[in-house]
């Protein structure tokens, strides 16, 4: 009996910072990856000739597939575990697939599916400590900054440098950004692998005989719903805004070519610094709603602001971009930690949350994103010739309003919820020293 206490209380004790670390590098190929897609992808298809609505139908064929996907990875998981196993195979796929996205965007989502599943459910099996969970997502949220930042850097040069538009240079300059954006991600992803053991925790549920936890245990639980739908509308903050950047910046502010670069980095870097100092907190239910509220009423005002900046005021934009990255980091840390706050210590189930709560966020998103898309003229300004006062891009509803009001609904779902109570337990030793 004393030994198995033991190990339930090591089991509860904040981790270590290197832990932490070593577990928020894990991310970096599907990130770097990932905001090359939402960033550069529809602005890459439609440069080299196809129209907004293919490009459309292209991302929404690899988000169904993603979506599917990560419910059955999820589901295997909490079958047979091996988190890291599943981590390596999705990577090796992201990586093999990603060069020629258009032709192997279902294989892609496939292998991006199974990386997020598992890296994701498996903070829970690391650790039942709630602080030291908030804060490796906070971690990997930060990475996720640094992935960006990382191809806004590559992009940065390559779009400042390489200012040819034939469609021959246009290729050339995302397979470009490509092969360092894979380049970058597989470093960390080896941190990772290197730094991080298969968690312990979910190999003894099974050795001691806890049964696997059935989908409708989840299904009837109000908080269930209640985060699945925080954490899509968080999703569709980010992804949606993430994809129409590059066009706003360009097409409605009229900024230079690397504006597509300099922007989001401004985004990311404000995003990574509010990560970082989201680590220095203990963390309870009442503080990660404070976080997601006040997160979403940044968006708001964020939203509106984008919606009707006009372009002769385009320097304002920068400003807009430090809201916006203290917005999205407050939203993302504490929405993704309601999750973790859903599985409590139902670990034989966990990757079933992640999984089912990811496939809502991939296909609601897709479908938003085509929407949008089809919509999205070709010539806002003859558009607007027609009505000036009402007649805004599809561009502009996709970056200022379709945020707004999906953070809006967040912050009201978020206010109703009733998370279980935790204990305020700092880590072991500060991150920022």
């Amino acid at each position: 009996m004393t030994g198995a206490s033991a190990d339930d209380d090591s089991c509860t004790e904040p981790v270590g910072r290197c832990a932490v670390f070593y577990y928020g590098v894990g991310h970096m190929l599907n990130d770097i990856t990932s905001a090359c897609w939402f960033t550069y992808l529809l602005v890459f298809m439609t440069d080299i000739g196809l129209s907004p609505s293919d490009a459309a139908i292209v991302m929404l064929s690899g988000q169904i597939a993603d979506g599917f996907m990560t419910v059955f990875s999820g589901e295997l998981i909490d079958r047979y575990g091996s988190f890291k196993l599943w981590h390596a195979a999705g990577s090796l796929l992201v990586a093999a697939s990603f060069l020629h996205y258009s032709v192997f965007a279902a294989i892609f989502n496939i292998g991006w599916a199974a990386t997020q599943i598992s890296h994701m459910s498996m903070v829970n099996c690391i650790t039942l400590n709630s602080t030291s969970r908030v804060v490796m997502t906070s971690c990997r949220n930060a990475f996720t900054m640094v992935a960006n930042l990382s191809l806004y850097a590559v992009a940065f040069v390559v779009f400042k440098f390489n200012t040819r538009r034939s469609i021959i240079e246009v290729e050339y300059q995302y397979r470009w950004i490509a092969y360092a954006s894979i380049f970058i991600g597989c470093c960390f992803v080896g941190i990772f692998y290197l730094g991080t053991a298969e968690p312990r925790l979910k190999r003894e549920a099974g050795e001691k005989g806890y049964a696997r936890i059935s989908w409708t245990y989840w299904f009837r639980k109000l908080l269930y719903h209640q985060v699945a739908l925080v954490y899509v509308l968080t999703r569709l903050v980010t992804n949606v805004s993430q994809a129409f950047l590059a066009f706003y910046v360009v097409n409605e502010l009229k900024m230079d070519q690397s504006s597509k670069a300099l922007v989001p980095a401004v985004i990311y870097v404000y995003s990574f610094v509010t990560s970082i100092i989201l680590q220095e907190m203990a963390w309870s239910s009442h503080r990660l709603k404070v976080a997601y509220s006040a997160g979403g009423l940044l968006w708001m005002i964020s939203g509106v602001a984008v919606l009707f900046l006009p372009s002769s005021m385009k320097n304002f934009m920068y400003l807009i971009s430090v809201v916006i990255g203290v917005a999205n980091a407050l939203m993302m840390v504490s929405g993704m930690s309601m999750q973790s706050f859903l599985v409590g210590g139902d670990l034989n189930g966990c990757a079933f949350v992640y999984g089912s709560l990811s496939f809502l966020d991939k296909i609601i998103c897709g479908i938003a994103l085509t929407v949008l898309e089809s919509y999205q003229s070709s010539t806002p300004n003859e558009v607007q010739k027609d009505n000036p006062i009402f007649a805004l891009s599809a561009t502009r509803y996709g970056l200022g309003l379709v945020p707004a009001v999906s953070a809006l609904a967040g912050v009201l779902v978020t206010l109703s919820m009733k998370l279980p109570e935790t204990t305020l337990i700092p880590l072991l030793a500060p991150l920022l020293e």
